[in-house]
């Protein structure tokens, strides 16, 4: 009886520290989309000090213990996703062409390390040689539930059924589990129609809404209002955000990420302003304000 006594004090004593690990991390996570939460969102992954959008750039940015990872969504001509910020090749690989012009077959035979090590020779490795554009499905398959990802769909009108294909995979990869706090991942666009498309789909993903460089003025308390009906937030430049801009979408209930930040300086003083978070492709400049 003696002996069933302690072990039954040793099981519930390991479920109760199991329960607090589990509470601590979901805590954690949640803190993500707190109203007080301050947030370091990897700009195309550590983009600063690896080539941009590489499962490199991703795992650099992880082991600065930045928040999220963005990946910037593109689909092929053949309907695969793939992580690439520009409309074409031509910036970051060897190759020429249009993103959804290319199969995916033609995406893997490029270069996308090389130019970064001519552009940056402080930073260059040679690991980077030859290193490949990533699909979203890698990317899920690298990192899984380790990391927090912040999605973009880019030209989603397009890309007929990029959403779906999204959805698809993050229910594919067990990233949208009701056991995975909210917040572990965020879609964000600048297409109102893409996030109201994904808002119908699945009305639990996190939704922000992308406002365009050249508009400077403070929205409307009713245009953010209508972001309010499917976004929890704003994303926008730092430069067109100042603190009344900040203060004005904060007072509608929206969080504000900004875009792109890698002075330390201008991130404390958009945090001062309420500021819930920012994009910045150095990490390691940064890194305080966490």
């Amino acid at each position: 009886m003696k002996k069933m006594l302690i072990v039954l004090v040793v099981v519930i004593i390991c479920a109760a520290v199991y329960m607090l690990k589990d509470t601590s991390k979901n805590d954690q996570h949640s803190a993500l989309l707190d109203e007080d939460s301050f947030v370091l969102i990897a700009h195309r992954g550590a983009s600063a000090i690896a080539p941009e959008h590489t499962l490199a750039s991703y795992q650099m940015a992880m082991d600065m213990d930045a928040d999220f990872i963005e990946i910037d969504l593109q689909m092929t001509k053949d309907g695969v996703l793939v992580a690439f910020h520009d409309d074409t090749v031509d910036r970051t690989t060897d190759g020429s062409g249009k993103v959804a012009e290319m199969d995916l077959a033609d995406i893997k035979k490029l270069d996308a390390g090389s130019w970064f090590n001519n552009g940056k020779p402080d930073r260059a490795k040679e690991e980077y040689v030859g290193i490949q554009v990533p699909t979203l499905e890698e990317i899920f398959t690298a990192f899984g539930d380790t990391t927090n990802y912040y999605i973009e769909t880019k030209q989603p009108d397009k890309s007929e059924g990029m959403e779906e294909a999204l959805l698809e995979l993050l229910d594919q990869y067990g990233l949208l589990e009701a056991s995975l706090p909210k917040g572990h991942v965020i879609v964000q666009s600048f297409s109102t129609d893409s996030l109201k498309k994904i808002h119908e789909l699945d009305d639990d993903i996190p939704l922000i809404q992308l406002i365009d460089n050249l508009e400077q003025e403070i929205p409307s308390s009713e245009t953010f209002k209508l972001y309010k009906e499917y976004a929890v937030g704003i994303g926008v430049s730092y430069k067109n955000a100042d603190d009344a801009y900040i203060a004005a979408a904060r007072r509608a209930g929206l969080l504000v990420h900004l875009f792109a930040v890698d002075k330390l300086a201008e991130g404390e003083e958009l945090k001062s302003w309420g500021a819930n978070g920012i994009f910045t492709n150095d990490i390691e400049a940064v890194s305080s304000l966490k």
